[in-house]
């Protein structure tokens, strides 16, 4: 039986980065030859696939607890003392027109307001939507948007526009198909030396 973590400090960052570059059916092939499950979105396949390899242990995930989720057939006014709960809350026309008068014209959804959500709920301490309009008006303030890293794609678009103000459509798409395979090719090194 192999020690684990399966790979040096540096194979790992480097496994983890490139992991990114790959797309949902490799991750899943990945997934499956680890013989891990194969759902999710792409963060928490990664996430899986990484815990596996750093422990040789299968990753359990965490569940929203009952606290956090709607109860089957509950509704939810869209109010701002109500509880944002998992199973009733929508990002739907309700929803943001309710927020845009709470917040301002300037509302639009973001991850960084999903995420905060999920871990509320995770907390088991759901928000009401006030809560959540005060916190997207703080996260907004503070500049608190950032890609995440399995959006791998848009980082690399960002990176090679400002470096290459006047390249082509074909020329960025070029750029990160070589990226995307030099990546993914890396990944696969690793992947056969555990």
């Amino acid at each position: 039986m192999k020690k684990f973590p399966r790979l040096n400090k540096s194979d790992l960052k480097i496994l983890n980065d490139a992991l990114h570059f790959m797309n949902m059916k490799e991750l899943k092939l990945t997934s499956a030859d680890l013989r891990l499950a194969q759902t999710g979105m792409k963060a928490l396949m990664i996430a899986r696939i990484m815990h596996f390899i750093k422990t040789g242990e299968v990753l359990v995930e965490q569940e929203i607890p009952a606290i956090s989720r709607a109860k089957k057939g509950q509704v939810i006014l869209l109010k701002p003392e109500s509880l944002i709960l998992d199973g009733s809350y929508k990002n739907d026309l309700a929803t943001r027109l309710f927020f845009k008068r709470l917040i301002g014209t300037h509302f639009h959804f973001a991850v960084v307001g999903h995420d905060w959500i999920k871990a509320r709920w995770l907390e088991g301490n759901p928000p009401t939507y006030q809560e959540f309009a005060n916190f997207w008006q703080e996260a907004k303030a503070q500049n608190k948007v950032c890609p995440k890293q399995e959006w791998a794609y848009l980082s690399f678009i960002q990176r090679f526009v400002a470096q290459n103000p006047n390249a082509s459509r074909a020329q960025i798409t070029h750029g990160w198909n070589v990226e995307r395979e030099r990546n993914v090719k890396q990944a696969h090194m690793l992947l056969k030396k555990i």
